[in-house]
């Protein structure tokens, strides 16, 4: 995989756990609301590499428990994915350092 490969798939990352952010932030929000539908965020990955965030409504009520949980999740992989990026970018820093001298 090429560097920016890598780094094109840790940013469709950090995409992904930032729609499923917005989704669990929406789902707290609302969860007094009545007649609310739950949003649920689904990640496939993609063909050409990375992954892509879906959300959908559900019946089901949100809880907060389980919000929470998803949440320090969903941080804790768009740190992952910041990381992959970030030394890809250092990576590929390097290597025009190289080139030029």
């Amino acid at each position: 995989m090429s560097i920016s490969g890598i780094t094109s798939t840790a940013l469709s990352g950090m995409r992904a756990q930032t729609t499923r952010i917005g989704a669990i932030a929406n789902n707290v929000a609302n969860s007094s609301t009545s007649g609310y539908a739950m949003l649920i965020t689904s990640l496939t990955t993609v063909a050409s590499g990375g992954v892509q965030a879906t959300v959908n409504p559900t019946a089901s009520d949100a809880d907060p428990a389980t919000e929470l949980t998803d949440l320090i999740e969903a941080e804790q992989a768009y740190k992952a994915n910041a990381v992959v990026f970030e030394t890809g970018a250092d990576m590929w820093e390097m290597l025009m350092s190289i080139k030029r001298d």
